[in-house]
């Protein structure tokens, strides 16, 4: 995962070399399975290459390792630009995985290659972005927070507004109790990428926490189920104490009996409720499915 690059004082990794027929292998098609490679095409005899080349190697060199340029002289080395059909001098091939993504011919400013290589320089680290999310969530759901912590730090480290990434470390601190610490890291989301689903997920997590909270006396309410099982105000209350304070069971239980009771009570409150529980708990949890199965079972019946 090549999420950081070389910061300030550190060397900066050698970004351009000469190839060859040889050793082009090596250095673009296994080199850009790490990242961005550019492969220049050029001659002695081209002028237009003696102007490009000064050009391309200080953009490449501007972004500090982040992408690679290979320059393979097509007379010595004509094996492999007849191979990929180079037809005019001189021609750029960008590549990544493995194999030729893009490309220009001719000389060409500065802005030209810029625009080339961020197109494909920002794919290929949003492909590592997201690989590290999917590594972060594994190490979550096995309960590795530190871990997944530090994976999620990582992704911030390159993009401090990775929805995913602050939805996942604000995850990790409500996970260890730290709601405070959670709350602070979820409001660094910015208001356009709460949809996001770990980030949706938190903020229902938090809400919940926060209507827990303002309960005082569950036994209280409990009573009041006894006494009238028909008062769907302090059913909706005990459901939201119950589950806000960890029993997840227990929650689903007096919602899904609210439900079966009155669907449409309070503008369907047991149903969306319930949406909220599966939002914060996310689909994975067992009492998710649980839950969404005797829903469906009774939306459906």
């Amino acid at each position: 995962m090549s999420i950081d690059s070389a910061g300030p004082g550190q060397a900066q990794p050698d970004v351009i070399c000469d190839t060859s027929t040889a050793t082009f292998a090596k250095d673009v098609i296994e080199a850009s399975k790490d990242g961005l490679v550019l492969v220049d095409f050029w001659a002695d005899w081209c002028e237009p290459c003696k102007q490009l080349t000064p050009v391309i190697e200080n953009v490449v060199r501007s972004y500090g390792g982040k992408v690679r340029l290979a320059k393979l002289n097509v007379d010595k080395h004509p094996a492999v630009s007849g191979q990929l059909r180079i037809q005019s001098l001189p021609t750029v091939y960008a590549f990544l995985d493995g194999k030729p993504v893009d490309g220009f011919q001719g000389a060409q400013p500065e802005s030209a290659i810029r625009e080339l290589i961020d197109r494909h320089l920002g794919a290929a680290e949003e492909a590592d972005l997201a690989q590290a999310i999917l590594e972060a969530q594994k190490a979550f759901d096995e309960g590795n927070l530190q871990g997944a912590a530090e994976i999620y730090a990582m992704v911030l480290q390159s993009d401090p507004q990775h929805p995913a990434g602050l939805g996942g470390l604000a995850q990790c601190y409500l996970k260890s109790g730290d709601v405070e610490r959670a709350r602070q890291t979820i409001g660094m989301v910015p208001p356009d990428k709460t949809s996001d689903q770990a980030v949706s997920s938190v903020l229902a997590a938090l809400d919940l926490a926060d209507r827990a909270a303002n309960v005082v006396d569950t036994s209280a309410l409990e009573a009041r189920l006894t006494s009238n099982p028909a008062d769907h105000e302090a059913r909706l209350e005990f459901a939201v104490a119950t589950g806000g304070n960890g029993d997840k069971e227990r929650a689903v239980e007096e919602l899904i009996e609210l439900f079966r009771r009155d669907r449409n009570w309070n503008d369907g409150a047991a149903r969306k409720q319930l949406v909220q529980f599966f939002e914060a708990w996310g689909p994975k949890d067992p009492h998710t499915l649980d839950g969404r199965r005797k829903l469906s079972a009774l939306m459906f019946a």
